[in-house]
């Protein structure tokens, strides 16, 4: 397939695409007789693979090394979960951030009672220094 379809058929840019190959990421794909990249099956499944690791939060370092371990379907899967496990800890601790920032918005808006700018906590409590 070429690389449009490979693009549609993955939701993955055909410029990205194209970064993968030249990063080693995704094997170089084979070329038609008028130089088009001719795109596998393998292909597919290897994007689809990044793509579905990407939605999940890791990073491509972790995306190349997850596919590395996917190659070796005869050892013990502990890396893969200890892989797991470092993103679902890091996805636990943006959630805590996060529960923590929109407590804070939540404060900013119930301070606020004013009706000008001027006399605005919000804006007042965003000039203070950060702590």
């Amino acid at each position: 397939m070429r690389i449009g379809e490979l693009a549609r058929a993955t939701g993955i840019k055909a410029e990205t695409i194209r970064y993968y190959e030249r990063e080693g990421i995704l094997p170089a794909a084979d070329r038609t007789d008028s130089n088009y990249r001719d795109y596998s099956d393998s292909h597919l499944a290897t994007l689809t693979f990044i793509r579905r690791a990407r939605q999940l939060g890791f990073g491509m370092a972790q995306v190349q090394e997850l596919l590395a371990l996917s190659d070796r379907a005869d050892k013990p899967c502990q890396n893969v979960d200890e892989l797991v496990r470092d993103q679902l800890e890091e996805v636990e601790r943006k959630i805590l951030d996060l529960s923590s920032l929109r407590d804070e918005l939540r404060l900013m808006l119930r301070s606020c009672e004013a009706n000008r700018i001027g006399e605005c906590r919000i804006v007042e409590s965003l000039a203070r220094p950060l702590i």
